[in-house]
């Protein structure tokens, strides 16, 4: 089974592309450019469109036409997301607005006496949220693929003066991430990870996902449960116009047994959560590969 390789869509190329158009153009004519790149992704991206088809017809169980025009949104709002990440930290966060919701328990979770653990999802527009958390983005560690990490790291930082947060690359070739993490949560800060794509069948677990199975990374959980850290998941959802609402589900404390039950307990809450998004807008959904196993 091709498991994730690292490699996002846009990649280094894409950041510096919508870079310069934001900041030459525009961020509404870089909506406007948007319109017919999108389209070029649909037949041009064949194992992406592939995954996407399956995930509209037998998942989300549209119909051939609606798959279709989803198809096309879905490559849509992927490049805005782009472009709206960049122009925040270009520092255009007045052109957008923004809700909350469950906002004062995260609070309340951040402020606590312990580093917390924060987990998103290949949807939405996870990592914008960072740029108006203020004095708490400066905490935060983002926990990414070395192969993904050095490439956009560098051009995040080249271009982009608000960059702020720490990154820690995951290596399968040594441990040192987990000794970042751990000391990143000893030191009352907050690593984010993405719970949504695996690089290893060893480290991973089949759950019920919208009634099929699907592989979900089973590190995250484990790592969250065995430093006793908080847990939070946190989606950033784009709606209509230039708004964004932040979700966050705080998670129930697991079971404190056995080495692999409490980290799977909160991998269910995980999923339902997902899946109450993904209910919601599922045309955020930005995992271009075979998810599930059916």
């Amino acid at each position: 089974m091709r498991l994730w390789q690292g490699k996002s869509r846009g990649g280094a190329f894409g950041y510096r592309f919508f870079i310069f158009l934001i900041t030459h153009l525009g961020i509404k004519f870089a909506y406007f450019f948007l319109l017919f790149v999108a389209i070029h992704f649909i037949p041009f991206a064949p194992l992406a469109t592939r995954w996407n088809w399956y995930y509209f017809r037998k998942i989300q169980r549209y119909g051939m036409l609606k798959t279709v025009g989803m198809l096309y949104l879905n490559y849509y709002r992927l490049g805005q997301s782009l472009i709206d990440k960049m122009a925040v930290r270009l520092g255009m966060q007045a052109r957008y607005q923004y809700e909350f919701e469950n906002y004062d328990a995260f609070l309340k979770l951040l402020n606590g006496n312990t580093g917390v653990v924060l987990i998103g999802a290949h949807v939405g527009n996870w990592e914008i949220g960072g740029s108006f958390f203020g004095e708490y983005a400066k905490k935060i560690h983002i926990v990414m693929l070395d192969a993904e990490a050095r490439k956009i790291k560098q051009v995040l930082e080249k271009n982009l003066d608000s960059f702020r947060h720490k990154i820690i690359p995951l290596s399968e070739q040594n441990l040192e991430h987990i000794y970042k993490i751990k000391e990143a949560l000893d030191n009352k800060e907050y690593v984010c990870f993405q719970g949504d794509r695996r690089v290893s069948e060893k480290m991973s677990r089949t759950m019920d996902f919208f009634g099929k199975p699907a592989a979900f990374p089973e590190g995250p959980f484990y790592l969250a449960w065995k430093f006793k850290a908080p847990v939070a998941f946190y989606f950033s959802m784009r709606e209509k116009g230039m708004k964004y609402r932040f979700k966050f589900f705080i998670a129930g404390a697991p079971p404190d047994s056995g080495e692999t039950k409490p980290a799977l307990a909160l991998m269910q809450q995980y999923v339902r959560a997902l899946e109450s998004v993904l209910r919601q807008y599922p045309e955020q959904w930005f995992n271009y590969y075979k998810f599930w196993n059916a």
